[in-house]
C-alpha cells in the first residue's frame, strides 16, 4: 500500500464498524460524528478502515468524507475493505493497471451494494461467495494487525496504534468488539451512544456495570429484555448476546463511550485519542511519543502532563533514554594518558531511578520534537521541566544538523559551496562545518565560536582526531604556527590535559537557545526559530543575526538559480526577524533611552565580539539604523567625548585653529560616554568606591531618580580630566576629524589641480615639484589604505583584504593607485615609454575625479543621488547587453551590404559599431542613408558613362536595403530601448527617493566609523600619524599589556560590561520582550480580524443552537402527530371493545345508556373522568367512573358491570386483546433516539 499507492505510513488507524443496513442518525449526532472523525484523521495523519460499500455506517462515513473534500483540499486516506460477492457492477472493476469508470448508482431492486465514492482506496476480498458478507473479515483483521506492527517513524519506536469505532450495529458488531478487546495487544474501542442497537446496548452496560464488569440483577433483566426487543431474539439468543456483552465489560477500561453533551466530551475526536492513551498500559513516555507522533499538544497537556513538573504516577522505566542524544553518534570519551576517573556509584533508589528515567524520556521527546519541527511540543516540554542547558550537547546539536526529517532546507548545498567540493550522500555535517557556513553567510570579520582554536581543541579531545586532514584542507589549522621543540610540545599537552573529557558540562553550551535558534534558521524552520528567539538572552542580537543569515541564504539561493519560492520565503523570513529587531529596539527605547543605547553597543561575546549596531549594519537593516535610538547613539559617537550642546561647531573650529582653546571645552568621560569601554570605570573602581554607585545607576533600568548624583559625578570628572587627555580626546573625536576634513577636502582639491597641471602642460624629463607633490600624495594615500587593511577587524590577512575589497570605493582607490604607479614607472623611463606613462596619467585622472562622488556621498542631499547613480549603472549594464544585440544586428548587415570588398583588418570591427552607435544619440549620417538617391553621392551603373565620358562604377547590389534596415534599427533603438531605459531609471529614482532619508542615516554610520579610524592629518602629512601608530604598537608589544586590555575595543566603540551589569541588561531586555508580546497579544485581541473571528464563532454557535431548537421543534411536532394518531386508534379500538363487552355481558345498549344517564345526572360533571390505557394497570379498562359518594355504588346495574368485568378479565379473547394493547403501549412509550436517553436514561422496566 505504501509502495504501490504512494501512501505515507499512518500514525493512527481508525477501524469503523457498525450496521450494514441503512439507518438514520440524529442530525446533531451525525454532524458531531463526521466532524470528529475527519478531524482525528487530518490532525494525526490517520487511515480510516471501513466496509467500503455505500450502506449503513459506511454511508455516514462517506457523507463526512464528501463534506470535508468539498471544503478542503486535504485528502483523507479512507480505505474500504469490501467482499467481492456483494458489489454491484463489479465487472467494471476487472483489469490490471488500467483506469475504469465505475457507476455508483445502485439498483433499488438489487440486493447488491455499490462502492462508496468518497473513499480514496479500496481492497476487495473474494472467497467465492455471492451476496454474502464475511469474506473481508479475516483479511481486514490480519491487515490491521500487520499495520499495528509498523513503526510510526524511524525516531519514535512506537507501533501504529489501532482504535475500533462503533456506530449502531447488530449482534456481529458486539462480537467484533469482543474480538478487538481480546487481541494482543488489545485494541481500544470507542462507542457512540445514542446511535442505536448494539452501540446503545454496550453503552448502557458500560454505564451500569461495576468495576469488575458485573451488573445487578435488575440491570441484567433490563439488558435481556432490550436485547430481545432490539434484535427480535428469543430468550436463549438474548442470553448469548448478554454473555458476550459481559465479556466485553471485563475490559471496561478499554471501552470509551462518547455521549454527546456529557461533561468533558465535546468532540468524538478527543474520545478516540484519549481512548488510545488511557486504554492501554503504556508508560507516560510511550504516551508522550504517541501524542508527539500525532502532533496533538492538547492531548499531551490534558492527559500526560497532568501533574505539571512532577513525574507521572506509576511511571515505567523508559526504554532507551534520551541521555545519549537519541540516535546520536556513539563516541567514546577517553582521558589523556590512559587515566580514567572512577565511575560514580549506580543509583539504587527506585524513586530516583524513576525520576531519572522520566527526565531522559523528556529529553528524548524534546529531541524528537525538534527534529519533527513540533513547536508546540517544544514549548510544552520546556514548560514542564526540560532543562535546555542540560539537554543540548555537542552530539545532539550535530544530530539536529544532520537530520533528514522536517521541512526541506538548503544547508547541504551551502556546506558544499563552502567546502568547494562535492559531498558524499552520507556525509555527516560537523559543528566545524557549521562554523565555516556561519562565517561565510555573516561575511565581514565575523568569527564563529565553532572555528576558534579553543573549540576545535575541545572537539578533538572529546571525539578524537578524526578529521585532521579535513581541517587542514579547509584551512582550519591552528591560527598560530605549531611550536617546535620538546618543551613547547609538552606545554601543549598540558593544556589538553586540563580539559576534563569526562565532565558532561564540557560538551554543553553557555547559551543553548542561541545555538538552537541558529540551527532553526539554517534548517529553514521559521516557526521554530521565532519560538527559540523568544527564549534566552540577547534577543535583539539574535534577531539581527537571523535577519542577516536569512538574507545571505536568499542571496545564495538566487545565485544558485534555485526555485523563486525559496528565495522569496527566505526574504520574507529575513524581513520578519528584521521587524522584530526594530520593534524590540523601539520597545526598549520607550522604557529607557540610556539602557537601550547600551543594548546597541555592549560587546556580544557569543557573536564574534560584535555589537547590535554592527550586526544591523552587516544585515543592511536601514530601518534599524534610522531609528531614533540608533541616531542618538550615532550623534553621541559623532561628538566623541565632546559634550553636545555646549561644544558647537564654531568652538571646535576655533580649537582646531587655536589649540589652547581646547582647554576651555567641556568633555564627558567614563560613564557619560555610553559607547566607550568600561575599562576606565574598572580602574577607577579600585580607587574610589563612589564611582561604583554611579556606574550601577547607569545600568539600572530606572535612572530618573539619580540625575542629581550623575550631575555631581560629571562635575568631579570635569575637574579631574588632565590636559593631555583633553587634547587627545579632542583630536580623536570623529566630529573634529570631520571639521579637519575640510583640510582633507581642500588638500584633495589642491592635489587635483596639481594633477591637472602636470598632464595639461608639457612633461619634462624628470618630475617637477608639482609632480613630486602629487606622487607623495598618492603614495601616502596608498600607505593609508595599507593601514586600513592591517588594522581591520578580521584576524587573517586574506580575510582582511576580502573585507576591505567589499567596499566599491576601495576598489576604485586600488585601481587608481595601481594605474598611477604603473604610469610613474613608465614615466621615469626614456622615450617612447615616458609618453606611454603620460597617457596613463591622463587616463588615471578619471578615477580621481570619480572619487569625488565618495565625498558627496556623505551629504544628506547628494548622498541619495550618488546611490541612485550606482543602482542605475547596474540597470544600464543589463540594458547594454540588449542594446549590443540590436546594434550588432544592424551594424554587421549594413557593413556587409555597403562594403562587400573589405579586407580583413581591425578597422572592420570599428566600422561595425561606429555609425550605429552614434545613431543612438541622434547622429543619423544623412548623407550615408542612401548612397545613390542623394545628389551628393556619385552616380553608378553598369556600362554607363558620365558627362566627361568616364565609365561609372558598378552599383552595389542590395544597397537599397540599408535605408529600410536603418529605419527599423532607429525605431527599436531610439524609441523602444531608450525609453525602456528611461522607465527603468525612473523606477530606480522613485525607489531610492522614497527611502532617501533612511539611506542617508544608514550611510551616516559608515561616515562616523570612517572618520573615527582616520588619522587627523591629510595626505601627504598623514605619514606622521603612521609613524606614531607604528611606534605605539612597538611600545605596546615590548611592554606586553595585560590580557583583556585592548585598544581595539575602544576603537571599535564597544561597551564591555561586568557580569552584574550584563545580567541586569539581559533582564531588562527580557522584560522588554515580554512587554512587546503582551502588547502584540492585546493588539491582536482588539484587531478587526480577531473581532470578526470571535463574532463568526458566536454566530456559528448560535446557528447550531437554533438548528437544535428547530430540530427539537420538528421532533415534538412529529411526536404530537404520532400521539394524536395513536389516541385516535385507541379510541376506535376502545369503542369496538365496548361493543364486544356489551355483547358478552348481554346488556342492551339502550338500558346501559339510561343507567349512565341516571348516574351522570346524580354526579357532578367533574366526577366522570377519562383515563387512557397508556398508563393503566390492567390495559383493557378504557373508561373509569369515579363517584363522589360510596352509596352510589350500590346501584345494582353498576355492581353488575363490576362483576361482569371480573369475569371478562379471565376470558381468553379479552386476554388476547389486552396483550395487543400492551404491545401498542410499549411501542409508543419506547425511547426514540438520544433525547429520551439523555434525560431519563434507559427505561427501568422494559
Amino acid at each position: 500500500m505504501v509502495k504501490d499507492w504512494q501512501l505515507e505510513l499512518p500514525t493512527l488507524l481508525i477501524s469503523v464498524h457498525g450496521g450494514l443496513q441503512n439507518f438514520d442518525l440524529p442530525p446533531k449526532l451525525k454532524q458531531v460524528f463526521g466532524k470528529g472523525l475527519i478531524k482525528a484523521a487530518v490532525t494525526t495523519g490517520a487511515w480510516i478502515f471501513t466496509g467500503g460499500v455505500s450502506t449503513g455506517v459506511i454511508r455516514h462515513v462517506g457523507d463526512a468524507l464528501k463534506d470535508h473534500s468539498s471544503k478542503s483540499r486535504g485528502k483523507v486516506c479512507a480505505i474500504g475493505i469490501a467482499p467481492w460477492g456483494i458489489i454491484e457492477n463489479k465487472e467494471d472493476l476487472i483489469g490490471r493497471d488500467v483506469t475504469r469508470s465505475y457507476q455508483t448508482m445502485s439498483n433499488p431492486l438489487s440486493k447488491l451494494s455499490v462502492l462508496n465514492s468518497s473513499h480514496s482506496h479500496f481492497i476487495l476480498s473474494d472467497n467465492g461467495t455471492t451476496g454474502k458478507y464475511g469474506a473481508e473479515v479475516r483479511l481486514r483483521r490480519q491487515l490491521e494487525k500487520h499495520i499495528a506492527l509498523q513503526k510510526i517513524n524511524t525516531r519514535l519506536g512506537q507501533g501504529v496504534p489501532v482504535v475500533c469505532l462503533i456506530l449502531e450495529g447488530g449482534p456481529n458488531v458486539i462480537s467484533i468488539v469482543l474480538e478487538s478487546l481480546k487481541e494482543e495487544p488489545p485494541v481500544p474501542v470507542v462507542v457512540c451512544d445514542g446511535s442505536g442497537r448494539a452501540s446503545d446496548i454496550i453503552s448502557f452496560a458500560h454505564k451500569y456495570c461495576e468495576e469488575d464488569g458485573l451488573v445487578s440483577e435488575s440491570v441484567k433483566d433490563q439488558l435481556l429484555v432490550t436485547i430481545q426487543k432490539t434484535f427480535n431474539y428469543s430468550r436463549s439468543q438474548a442470553q448469548q448476546i448478554f454473555l458476550m456483552v459481559m465479556e466485553c465489560m471485563k475490559k471496561r477500561a478499554l471501552i470509551t463511550v462518547f455521549r454527546m453533551g456529557s461533561e468533558g466530551q465535546q468532540d468524538i475526536e478527543m474520545s478516540i485519542l484519549t481512548a488510545l492513551l488511557k486504554g492501554t498500559n503504556a508508560s507516560a513516555s510511550d504516551q508522550l511519543s504517541l501524542a508527539l507522533a500525532w502532533n496533538r499538544v492538547d492531548i499531551a497537556h490534558s492527559q500526560i502532563f497532568v501533574y505539571g513538573h512532577h513525574c507521572p504516577v506509576a511511571q515505567r522505566p523508559a526504554a532507551g533514554g534520551g541521555g545519549g542524544g537519541g540516535k546520536g553518534k556513539a563516541r567514546g570519551k577517553k582521558g589523556k594518558g590512559g587515566k580514567t576517573k572512577p565511575e560514580p556509584p549506580e543509583e539504587t533508589d527506585p524513586r530516583k531511578l524513576e525520576l531519572l528515567n522520566w527526565v531522559n524520556s523528556l529529553e528524548q521527546a524534546m529531541m524528537d520534537a525538534l527534529v519533527l519541527d513540533r513547536v508546540d511540543f517544544v514549548k510544552l516540554l520546556i514548560e514542564n521541566g526540560v532543562n535546555i542547558h542540560h539537554f543540548l550537547t555537542i552530539p545532539r546539536l550535530e544530530e539536529l544538523y544532520n537530520t533528514k526529517l522536517g521541512p526541506a532546507n538548503t544547508l547541504h548545498f551551502v556546506v558544499r559551496d563552502v567546502k568547494k567540493g562535492n559531498l558524499p550522500p552520507d556525509y555527516q555535517i560537523t559543528l566545524i562545518d557549521i562554523g565555516l557556513v556561519l562565517e561565510f553567510l555573516m561575511g565581514g570579520a565575523y568569527r564563529c565560536n565553532y572555528t576558534r582554536k579553543s573549540f576545535r581543541t575541545l572537539y578533538n579531545n572529546l571525539y578524537g582526531l578524526k578529521r585532521p586532514k579535513a581541517l587542514k584542507l579547509l584551512g582550519m589549522e591552528d591560527d598560530e604556527p605549531r611550536p617546535k621543540g620538546k618543551g613547547k610540545k609538552n606545554k601543549k599537552k598540558e593544556e589538553e590535559v586540563d580539559i576534563d573529557v569526562d565532565d558532561p558540562e564540557v560538551s554543553r553550551f553557555q547559551y543553548p537557545f542561541h545555538e538552537l535558534m541558529v540551527w532553526a534558521v539554517l534548517m529553514k524552520r521559521q516557526k521554530m526559530a521565532l519560538f527559540l528567539w523568544q527564549r534566552g538572552e540577547e534577543a535583539m542580537a539574535k534577531a539581527l543575526v537571523a535577519c542577516k543569515l536569512y538574507k545571505a541564504m536568499a542571496h545564495e539561493s538566487s545565485q544558485s538559480e534555485l526555485v523563486d519560492d525559496i528565495y522569496q520565503d527566505l526574504e520574507n523570513n529575513s524581513k520578519e526577524f528584521g521587524q522584530l529587531a526594530y520593534e524590540l529596539l523601539d520597545q526598549s527605547y520607550k522604557h529607557d533611552e540610556q539602557v537601550a543605547m547600551k543594548l546597541l553597543t555592549y560587546e556580544l561575546k557569543n557573536w564574534s565580539n560584535s555589537t547590535c549596531l554592527k550586526l544591523a549594519v552587516a544585515a543592511k537593516h536601514r530601518d534599524f539604523i534610522a531609528h531614533t535610538c540608533s541616531q542618538m547613539l550615532l550623534t553621541d559617537m559623532w561628538m566623541g567625548c565632546l559634550r553636545m550642546g555646549k561644544s558647537n561647531s564654531l568652538k571646535v573650529i576655533v580649537g582646531i585653529i587655536f589649540p589652547p582653546a581646547i582647554l576651555l571645552l567641556d568633555f564627558r568621560l567614563g560613564d557619560e560616554a555610553s559607547y566607550h569601554s568600561s575599562k576606565e570605570n574598572d580602574d577607577s573602581k579600585s580607587k574610589d568606591d563612589d564611582n561604583k554607585s554611579s556606574k550601577d545607576g547607569v545600568s539600572n533600568v530606572d535612572t530618573t531618580s539619580k540625575k542629581g548624583d550623575e550631575e555631581e559625578n560629571q562635575k568631579k570628572h570635569r575637574k579631574r580630566i588632565p590636559i593631555g587627555r583633553k587634547i587627545y580626546e579632542f583630536y580623536n573625536a570623529p566630529f573634529t576629524k570631520f571639521c579637519t576634513d575640510y583640510m582633507n577636502f581642500i588638500s584633495y582639491l589642491v592635489y587635483l589641480m596639481l594633477y591637472n597641471y602636470i598632464i595639461l602642460v608639457k612633461m619634462e624629463r624628470w618630475p617637477s615639484l608639482q609632480e613630486w607633490i602629487v606622487i607623495s600624495y598618492i603614495i601616502t594615500l596608498g600607505l593609508e589604505k595599507v593601514r586600513q587593511i592591517l588594522m581591520s577587524e578580521p584576524g587573517k590577512l586574506k580575510q582582511k583584504i576580502n573585507v576591505w575589497l567589499e567596499d566599491y570605493w576601495n576598489i576604485t582607490d586600488l585601481v587608481a593607485i595601481s594605474v598611477f604607479l604603473l604610469g610613474l614607472l613608465l614615466r621615469l623611463q626614456n622615450e617612447p615609454y615616458m609618453g606611454y606613462g603620460r597617457v596613463i596619467y591622463c587616463v588615471d585622472i578619471i578615477f580621481w575625479y570619480i572619487r569625488v562622488l565618495d565625498i558627496f556621498g556623505v551629504n544628506k542631499y547628494l548622498g541619495p543621488y550618488v546611490m541612485m547613480i550606482g543602482k542605475m549603472m547596474i540597470d544600464m549594464l543589463y540594458f547594454v547587453v540588449i542594446m549590443l544585440v540590436v546594434l550588432m544586428s544592424f551594424g554587421v548587415a549594413r557593413q556587409a551590404i555597403l562594403h562587400p570588398d573589405e579586407e580583413p583588418t581591425w578597422r572592420l570591427a570599428r566600422n561595425i559599431f561606429y555609425m550605429p552607435y552614434w545613431m543612438i544619440y541622434g547622429e543619423v549620417f544623412a548623407d550615408s542613408i542612401d548612397l545613390y538617391a542623394m545628389e551628393i553621392n556619385p552616380p553608378c551603373g553598369d556600362n554607363m558613362y558620365d558627362e566627361d565620358g568616364k565609365k561609372l562604377p558598378p552599383c552595389i547590389p542590395g544597397a537599397w536595403l540599408t535605408p529600410a534596415i536603418m529605419a527599423c534599427y532607429l525605431l527599436v533603438a531610439n524609441i523602444l530601448l531608450v525609453n525602456l531605459l528611461i522607465a527603468v531609471f525612473n523606477n530606480t529614482f522613485f525607489e531610492v527617493k522614497s527611502i532617501s532619508n533612511q539611506v542617508w542615516k544608514f550611510q551616516r554610520y559608515q561616515l562616523i566609523m570612517t572618520f573615527h579610524d582616520r588619522p587627523i592629518l591629510p595626505p601627504p602629512l598623514i605619514v606622521f600619524p603612521h609613524i606614531y601608530i607604528v611606534l605605539k604598537r612597538l611600545c605596546c608589544h615590548c611592554r606586553r599589556r595585560p590580557e583583556g586590555d585592548h585598544d581595539d575595543r575602544e576603537r571599535r566603540l564597544q561597551l564591555v560590561l561586568t557580569a552584574d551589569e550584563l545580567k541586569s541588561l539581559h533582564e531588562f531586555e527580557e522584560q522588554c520582550v515580554e512587554e512587546y508580546f503582551r502588547e502584540k497579544d492585546d493588539e491582536k485581541q482588539s484587531s478587526n480580524n480577531e473581532r470578526i473571528r470571535v463574532t463568526s464563532e458566536r454566530v456559528e454557535n448560535m446557528f447550531m443552537r437554533l438548528e437544535e431548537v428547530n430540530e427539537r421543534e420538528h421532533s415534538m411536532k412529529a411526536s404530537l402527530q404520532t400521539v394524536d394518531l395513536r389516541l385516535a386508534q385507541l379510541e376506535e379500538f376502545s369503542g369496538r371493545m365496548m361493543n364486544a363487552l356489551e355483547k358478552l355481558a348481554g346488556i342492551d345498549r339502550a338500558e346501559l345508556i339510561r343507567t349512565r344517564s341516571r348516574g351522570s345526572s346524580v354526579c357532578e360533571p367533574a366526577a366522570l373522568l377519562r383515563h387512557g390505557s397508556v398508563n393503566s394497570a390492567d390495559g383493557y379498562s378504557l373508561y373509569r367512573y369515579q363517584l363522589d359518594h360510596d352509596d352510589r355504588l350500590t346501584d345494582p346495574t353498576l355492581r353488575f358491570i363490576r362483576v361482569q368485568e371480573e369475569e371478562i378479565k379471565r376470558h381468553p379473547v379479552i386476554m388476547e386483546v389486552h396483550q395487543l394493547i400492551q404491545e401498542e403501549t410499549d411501542v409508543y412509550s419506547r425511547p426514540r433516539g438520544r433525547t429520551y436517553r439523555e434525560k431519563t436514561g434507559p427505561r427501568p422496566e422494559p
